[in-house]
């Protein structure tokens, strides 16, 4: 398998991931570290398995 990457995605999937994260962080407003400790807990049960996927997708990273 050849991995191409897809010079047009400006994001790779970490970056995507992260930004969903900071998105997250942002919108339940988690100032101390528990808080954000418990967020990025919870950073799990919003990524499905198929959204992860489609990010590595997206960058150019699967072939076919």
């Amino acid at each position: 398998m050849i991995l191409r990457i897809n010079s047009k995605t400006p994001f790779t999937p970490i970056e995507m991931a992260f930004s969903k994260l900071k998105a997250h962080l942002r919108r339940i407003g988690a100032r101390t570290f528990t808080d954000m400790f418990n967020a990025i807990a919870k950073i799990c049960d919003l990524c499905s398995p198929d959204e992860c996927w489609n990010y590595f997708k997206a960058a150019g990273y699967v072939a076919g």
